[in-house]
């Protein structure tokens, strides 16, 4: 009888032990904006995190892309919100001053070995040797275009145009009006609050022998004879070539979707999206080289950061989180399912990834792409959208729409580097 009691005594502290360690289990917060594969990649990764780390769970919350800054925001002060965010590397000063995200702990996140390990262009969240975030996959940008509408058009669709001087011809060739001068179809997309904004300034820009901003970064300069070239060579497609039109279909994305589009521009972030199309086979191909040959792209992502939020346990857990979700497993999986690029050299180009009909053009584009470094990007984005409107819809000579742009974005510039 005592042997009989002592054994149920050991199975109840036995079981009180187990649902002590389940009660004990942190729970940490991670916080992105609504986009259904990026939304399906993450609810995957944090499967494979709790079952591989049964005493941490992971609450996923997502919010609509116009809510989403705000959100966190308002969350920061009340020690509310995300313990691990997902924040676009542009807006990561506003968050380092509004002390909403902390330094990437060193033990965890050594920065030899994210200069060692991830693309350079990781080193705008770099600020005073302190990197602030990771990403989990990269971006840049690529040459969509519809093999059917070339086909018709009698052009062969396993050449996209390698320079800007065939891209202008096949858009020629596959532009489209009525009777009455209406378009039907686009030779090309114009769609600078898409991704034409980064097109003109990091890739047009470039190829006509500007830059954007010194060195540095405190400065414009854009307000040049490249910079008017290039804005002008651009506006043309609508104004003097007329293979484009601005609003076309509201998006050029929608446009292309539709394959009422040609070509368009756009994020390797867009293949989930465009795999749905059933009514026509689409291709990939790297950005048309400018008139010396020169090869430019923009890279941009998404970083995943930690809070100033957690302390002891909860620090832990989400620099276990963070570490799961940047590792080359997670990246494979997330090209995958999103079609966002590895962050990590090693996982991005395998043999397989490079000779990869899709992967291949905005893999090799990283090699020669820029990471715009802003300071405050919505409203800089907004300098751009103003200028190129003021061209392509009111006219206005591209020399004077850059002047008036520089001047604006300087103002950005001289206010945040004077605080």
């Amino acid at each position: 009888m005592r042997g009989f009691r002592g054994l149920f005594l050991g199975m109840l502290m036995s079981v009180g032990a187990i649902a002590g360690a389940r009660a004990q289990a942190v729970e940490i917060e991670y916080w992105q904006y609504v986009f259904d594969a990026r939304v399906k990649a993450m609810n995957e990764l944090i499967k494979r995190f709790e079952a591989a780390n049964p005493n941490i769970k992971v609450k996923h919350t997502t919010f609509p892309y116009a809510d989403y800054q705000t959100k966190i925001v308002a969350a920061a002060p009340a020690g509310q919100g995300p313990d691990v965010v997902q924040l676009f590397y542009g807006w990561v000063d506003n968050f380092i001053a509004g002390k909403v995200i902390r330094p990437l702990p060193r033990d965890a996140f050594p920065p030899e070995m994210i200069e060692k390990e991830f693309y350079p262009i990781v080193s705008a969240m770099k600020r005073d040797g302190e990197y602030y975030g990771l990403p989990t996959a990269v971006r840049s940008l690529a040459l969509f275009y519809n093999k059917k509408i070339f086909q018709e058009a009698g052009l062969d669709p396993a050449k996209p145009p390698k320079t800007l001087d065939e891209f202008l011809d096949v858009a020629k060739k596959t532009t489209k009006r009525d009777g009455a001068g209406n378009m039907l179809q686009a030779g090309v997309t114009l769609d600078i609050p898409g991704q034409d904004y980064h097109w003109w300034r990091e890739v047009l820009l470039r190829q006509m022998g500007g830059k954007p901003y010194s060195d540095d970064n405190k400065t414009v300069t854009y307000d040049s004879e490249a910079g008017a070239k290039s804005l002008a060579w651009y506006a043309d497609l609508q104004r003097v070539h007329k293979v484009g039109l601005a609003g076309f279909m509201d998006e050029g994305q929608a446009a292309f979707r539709a394959g009422r589009a040609a070509m368009t521009i756009d994020g390797s972030f867009r293949l989930g999206a465009f795999g749905g199309i059933k009514n026509f086979e689409w291709g990939v191909a790297e950005l048309p080289a400018g008139p010396d040959g020169t090869k430019s792209n923009f890279a941009s992502y998404w970083v995943n950061a930690i809070t100033t939020k957690p302390t002891g346990e909860k620090l832990e857990a989400a620099k276990k989180f963070m570490a799961f979700v940047t590792t080359p497993e997670s990246m494979q999986l997330w090209l995958e399912t999103v079609g966002e690029l590895p962050a990590r050299k090693s996982a991005a180009e395998t043999e397989k990834n490079l000779a990869h009909p899709v992967y291949g053009p905005f893999l090799k584009a990283l090699n020669y792409s820029q990471a715009t470094v802003f300071v405050d990007e919505m409203p800089q984005r907004q300098v751009i959208l103003d200028m190129a409107n003021r061209v392509l819809l009111q006219d206005q000579e591209p020399k004077a729409a850059l002047a008036e742009a520089a001047k604006a974005e300087q103002a950005i510039l001289d206010r945040f580097y004077k605080k």
